[in-house]
């Protein structure tokens, strides 16, 4: 089985390290404390090869127009963005995709799938690794809306699972696990892993809350999806 090394950064942000690739997905800050040092500083960002950003939409905790700047220190960078994110500058290394969108970079095959907020979500193939970076796609039941609008949240979540299903077998899934949904914050996952069974999934998009991916871990083991742990920022999880 291909092998690659995930770094937990914040929030929905992670770095995938597969055989000849690094992935950035949906940088937005990295808490620096004495736990760990920064895995995105100027000095590690030089030392990586092949290196692909992506930012999934524009929101401000999937997008900070810092990592523009890491090209000073690597002329080796891609960056794939939702074309709802503007930039000053159009260069030929920022390559914006819209839902539908496929492009091969090189050897890294990207499609651009919906979101159930703004922007999309990213399927990538690299390094005979299948991996799905869910942005925003959530099933977002929020208590406070009115029934049709649960109802629409959940149609529309559904519909964007049913055309992800055609890339089954997906190695690695990163997808939101919120909080803020209260009780409901496990069921788009669950709905997630059901009809697409990630050979292991990772959550994301809890802020500082991490506790919530042992729930999640928790409900996830009852039918038998591998679920990744989170604990602190910096954290490697193994594939």
């Amino acid at each position: 089985m291909k092998k690659a090394k995930i770094y937990y950064i914040y929030h929905s942000g992670f770095v995938v390290k597969t055989e000849n690739h690094f992935l950035i997905f949906d940088y937005y800050k990295e808490p620096v404390g004495n736990q760990h040092k920064a895995l995105l500083s100027s000095e590690n960002i030089k030392e990586m090869e092949n290196v692909y950003v992506f930012s999934s939409h524009s929101h401000a905790d999937h997008y900070n127009s810092k990592i523009l700047e890491w090209e000073k220190y690597n002329d080796n960078l891609q960056y794939i963005l939702s074309s709802d994110i503007k930039t000053d500058k159009n260069k030929s290394n920022y390559h914006f995709m819209g839902e539908g969108d496929e492009e091969t970079f090189q050897d890294v095959y990207v499609k651009a799938y919906g979101s159930t907020d703004i922007g999309i979500s990213f399927l990538v193939k690299v390094d005979g690794l299948t991996i799905f970076h869910a942005g925003d796609l959530n099933w977002w039941h929020w208590k406070e809306d009115s029934l049709e609008e649960q109802t629409l949240a959940e149609s529309l979540f559904k519909a964007h699972i049913e055309k992800i299903k055609e890339e089954k077998p997906i190695d690695i899934a990163f997808f939101p696990v919120d909080p803020r949904l209260c009780e409901f914050y496990y069921i788009g996952g669950e709905y997630f892993v059901k009809n697409i069974q990630p050979r292991v999934l990772i959550p994301m998009h809890f802020g500082d809350d991490v506790d919530i991916t042992k729930q999640f871990a928790n409900i996830m083991n009852k039918i038998n999806i591998k679920t990744a742990l989170i604990n602190y920022p910096g954290q490697e999880i193994i594939y």
